[in-house]
Parts: C-alpha cells; sequence; structure tokens
C-alpha cells in the first residue's frame, strides 16, 4: 500500500474576516493552513518560527494591509519583515479595487491605471506584491455572516444618500474564498474578485429592508446623515469593476452573482444574534 501524499502547506499572514474563509475552504480540500494574527497558530513577532513555517510552505497568502506612513510603519509589514524568505515562493495578496480610484461610474477591468485614489498606499503594496509574481486579488466592498447591509439596518445603522447615479461593486466573503482557491494553481497577476450587478448602496439598503420587513430609512443628505470620514469616503468613489479575467483566467464563478441572492442566503442563515458579534463593516486592520 503506498503511502498517503503529505498534506500542501498554506501560509497565511493575518488572519482576518476574508482569510479565516480561505482558511477554511484550503482544509476543506486537503491543505494544512499556518497562519499569523490573533486568532493564527503562530505569532507574526515570532520571526524564528514564521521562518521555519515558510520554508515548508507551498503557497503563501497575505491579507495584511499597507503600514501607516504617518506612524513610521513599513509600505508593506510582510514583505519588510519576511520578503527574503518569500523569493520564489507562490504568493497571494488580498488588495482592494481602491487602486482604481474615482472613475464616474466607468467600468474598470485589471488593465485599468491605478495609484489615481485615495488609496495610494494600497496602490504601491499592490504594485509590491505584482512585482514579486504574485497572485494579487483586487477586493470592492466585501459582505458576509455578521458583515452586511443586513445588520446595519437590523441595528439601525443603515443609511440613504441622496447621491442619484453613485454605484459600487461588492462581493461575497465566500466568493473570494473560492477566487483564491481557484488561483492557488493559476498564473500569477492582478485578478478582480466582484459580483455580476454593481447598484447604488441603496438598492441594497431596500433589498435588505424588504427581506428583513423593517421601513426604509428615509433618504438624506451626506451632511444629514452625519457619517463618520471612513463612510465618507466610502462614497468618494464611484465605479464599476469587470470580473471577466478571473472568469476567463481562473474558471472562478461567484456562487452570490448579486446582492439578491447574497443577501436572501445570509437572511436565512444569519440570526440578529449572529450578526451582532462581528463588525458590520470591513476591517481596515485585515480583509
Amino acid at each position: 500500500m503506498s503511502p498517503r501524499p503529505m498534506p500542501k502547506r498554506l501560509f497565511i499572514f493575518g488572519l482576518g474576516y476574508t482569510a479565516k474563509v480561505v482558511a477554511g475552504q484550503a482544509a476543506a480540500r486537503g491543505w494544512e493552513v499556518i497562519s499569523t494574527g490573533s486568532e493564527g497558530t503562530i505569532s507574526f513577532a515570532d520571526e524564528g518560527n514564521v521562518r521555519l513555517a515558510l520554508a515548508d510552505a507551498d503557497h503563501v497568502l497575505s491579507s495584511v494591509p499597507p503600514g501607516r506612513e504617518s506612524r513610521g510603519e513599513p509600505l508593506d509589514p510582510v514583505l519588510d519583515r519576511y520578503g527574503d524568505a518569500l523569493k520564489g515562493m507562490p504568493l497571494s495578496y488580498l488588495s482592494s479595487t481602491g487602486v482604481y480610484g474615482d472613475t464616474g461610474g466607468a467600468w474598470v477591468d485589471e488593465s485599468a491605471p491605478v495609484g489615481t485614489g485615495r488609496r495610494t498606499a494600497r496602490a504601491e503594496a499592490d504594485a509590491a506584491w505584482l512585482a514579486r509574481g504574485a497572485r494579487v486579488y483586487r477586493l470592492p466592498g466585501l459582505y458576509g455572516p455578521g458583515r452586511s447591509v443586513l445588520d446595519r439596518v437590523r441595528e439601525g445603522r443603515a443609511h440613504r444618500i441622496d447621491l442619484p447615479g453613485q454605484v459600487f461593486s461588492r462581493v461575497h466573503v465566500a466568493d473570494i474564498a473560492s477566487g483564491v482557491i481557484a488561483g492557488l494553481d493559476g498564473p500569477p497577476g492582478a485578478y478582480n474578485l466582484a459580483d455580476d450587478l454593481p447598484c447604488g448602496q441603496n438598492r441594497l439598503v431596500e433589498a435588505a429592508c424588504s427581506l428583513l420587513g423593517l421601513p426604509v430609512p428615509p433618504l438624506q443628505s451626506m451632511e444629514e446623515a452625519q457619517l463618520s470620514p471612513m463612510a465618507r469616503g466610502f462614497y468618494a468613489e464611484n465605479r464599476r469593476v469587470a470580473n471577466g479575467k478571473a472568469r476567463r483566467v481562473l474558471g472562478w464563478k461567484p456562487r452570490f452573482a448579486t446582492y439578491r441572492e447574497g443577501l436572501r442566503a445570509l437572511s436565512a442563515t444569519t440570526s440578529p444574534t449572529v450578526a451582532s458579534a462581528a463588525p458590520a463593516t470591513a476591517s481596515s486592520d485585515q480583509r
């Protein structure tokens, strides 16, 4: 009887909200997962053990965001500390479609220029990982269990903002994970992982209210809504994100092709108790 093959090893820097789902899908496919982060298996600062684990890894994924220049942090903490150990390794990186900046609602694909928006540090980190031959996944607004408009509506925090023509792309966290898994054996390069139906945030809020049987919040101006600076930044850019390259090259197909399927699935499986256990918006620290 021939010995069973050793499982492949996926090393994840930053076991955040999205990376946990990636880890779960990878483990279900027989991968052994090692990770850093507050819920990871190794501390990021434990350089000896991190380097030992990297030496045995078959693929490395980073969900760690760029450092903050104002705090004197490196552009990319992972590349700054462990870049030498990553040479020649298969790499993946979770980036943002914010690298495209504002397009006035026009479609963008991976050939669009980057670095003109408000996320210049993210664009620089994105470029640094591409230069290393990584698979760079550019993500729009993500949602999933405990982090969706359903939670904001339940908690009375949802807004409808009077900005005609404003449109966004989004993606379910499970579809991000399936895209990353599809890319483990795919060619390096940038990939947009977004659903098939960009739309305005107001439509999302209205759909959530309908699913929950709750009243629709009033239409407000930005000033009336008293949004936080982070939330106001969300409305500063307007674009539609095309996902054709990931479909063609990786054979990826989103399970939740639009917000309709995604929100219906969440409303059927997520209780208010579970929903309130996590923030309703993507973390700025780890995706």
